[in-house]
């Protein structure tokens, strides 16, 4: 089934993400040509799960925290039945999968990166918002290596007249000791600690606090129970043990790290208007009359195939006018989608997909060339799902792309090698002229 779809101003594209309530979708602003993201949300399932005043939150929040490291949102728009959120479309893909492709990284890069976190945390800070989920897996990184801090959805405003938070959220490996806890935390020093991890794991390339048990876990990050490697510098070890202090009120502060003698070597802080106003009004329109605002959706529909990628789409995800990117993982390892082509008719790569899925002991669910597959995560605490799209890319020529819907970064990396090593019969290798899995790199060994 193909489609040419507009939301507004917006051509909507291709999927790039997909969560429990949210998808994401490639799209292109009409009027200036520039890349955006839309975040898609249904009204009926917002009002289901009572969530207006959590993703009006979200919004809100991500209108207020304008800083050049934190993903933009541009507006918000409304449809008879959906949310469209427009977001910055940033091209460089997780922090994470930079980790996992290339493991430590050296001093001076986590540094650089550690320093662009602690900037736009302080940021979020300044304006009494704190972040609460702060992890690799949600910074994100632009076509200049920049990063960019996204996913607003665990952030929170304490209640006027209290200033302590009371919700236990957050990735368990990345979450302060005090939250793990039940009598209210401060949330910039749990913010603090988080960047703390997320430094130890840039230049470590593994986790100071990983255990598969969660009491033991929680025992470790509560007692602060860890040690820097070898490698550390010294002044980089003495501040590491300053951020992961286990007692909040003692544990460093963001503007003494600022003028830690570590952290200002090549210290180039970002300009930009402190002064910008942002207005809210687009927001307040969505969410105060939420059924009677539209923006009209014009579909072009035709039968007998996948959805067919358009020349901009495709330019744009293989990074400019390179195509080899379509085909060599090697040149894409930070994107945080995967994929593969293949020469078989999409009927024939759905029927090799499904059947792939179900010797994987996988539940799967298709419909117009698109698959979930589903299934428990490895260590069984948790759902693990994947989603897969085929698209015609040219003539008896198809992509699919592959992501991540549900469950852990690294099992999701691993069962990609796994599941494309099942099906090399259909994955096609421009290079060799025929079918072949040589043409797969996953991010993950």
């Amino acid at each position: 089934m193909n489609k040419s779809r507009k939301v507004g101003k917006y051509e909507v594209g291709r999927t790039v993400g997909e969560g429990t309530f949210a998808k994401v979708k490639f799209a292109r602003n009409c009027e200036t040509g520039e890349s955006v993201a839309m975040k898609i949300l249904a009204k009926s399932t917002i009002l289901k799960h009572r969530m207006v005043d959590q993703i009006k939150r979200e919004i809100s929040i991500m209108k207020i925290v304008r800083h050049p490291n934190i993903v933009r949102l541009h507006e918000v728009l409304a449809g008879r039945a959906k949310i469209f959120i427009i977001l910055e479309f940033v091209t460089g893909g997780e922090l994470f999968d930079k980790i996992v492709h290339q493991g430590k990284l050296p001093e001076n890069e986590s540094r650089k990166y550690f320093q662009q976190l602690v900037d736009a945390v302080a940021h979020c800070h300044s304006k009494g918002v704190y972040h609460r989920d702060l992890k690799p897996e949600n910074l994100l990184l632009d076509a200049y290596g920049n990063l960019k801090v996204s996913d607003f959805g665990l952030s929170a405003l304490p209640l006027q007249g209290d200033s302590l938070l009371r919700t236990t959220c957050g990735t368990p490996n990345y979450v302060a000791p005090e939250v793990l806890g039940d009598q209210g935390y401060d949330g910039a020093a749990a913010d603090i600690w988080s960047c703390g991890v997320i430094l130890y794991v840039l230049m470590a390339g593994y986790l100071p606090f990983d255990e598969t048990n969660l009491y033991n876990l929680y025992s470790k990050i509560t007692a602060a129970e860890f040690s820097c490697p070898y490698w550390f510098s010294p002044k980089a070890n003495k501040l590491i043990h300053k951020i992961l202090d286990p007692n909040p009120k003692t544990r460093i502060r963001i503007d003494v790290i600022r003028n830690d003698p570590w952290f200002k070597k090549n210290y180039a802080p970002v300009k930009y208007r402190e002064d910008e106003e942002v207005s809210l009004d687009d927001v307040r329109a969505v969410f105060e009359d939420i059924e009677d605002q539209y923006i009209a959706e014009r579909s072009e529909i035709k039968d007998g195939g996948p959805l067919l990628m358009n020349a901009f789409e495709m330019i744009t995800l293989s990074q400019g006018l390179n195509l080899s990117a379509l085909f060599d993982r090697r040149q894409d390892y930070v994107n945080r989608q995967t994929r593969f082509v293949s020469r078989k008719p999409a009927q024939i790569i759905i029927s090799n997909v499904e059947a792939v899925a179900e010797s994987m002991s996988l539940k799967v669910h298709t419909r117009n060339y698109k698959t979930r597959l589903e299934g428990i995560s490895a260590n069984r605490t948790g759902q693990f799902a994947v989603v897969l799209e085929v698209y015609e890319v040219g003539p008896s020529l198809f992509m699919v792309d592959v992501r991540k819907a549900a469950g852990d970064t690294l099992e999701y990396h691993k069962f990609y090698k796994n599941f494309c090593a099942k099906l090399k019969d259909i994955i096609w290798n421009p290079k060799e002229g025929k079918d072949s899995s040589n043409l797969l790199r996953t991010r993950a060994c």
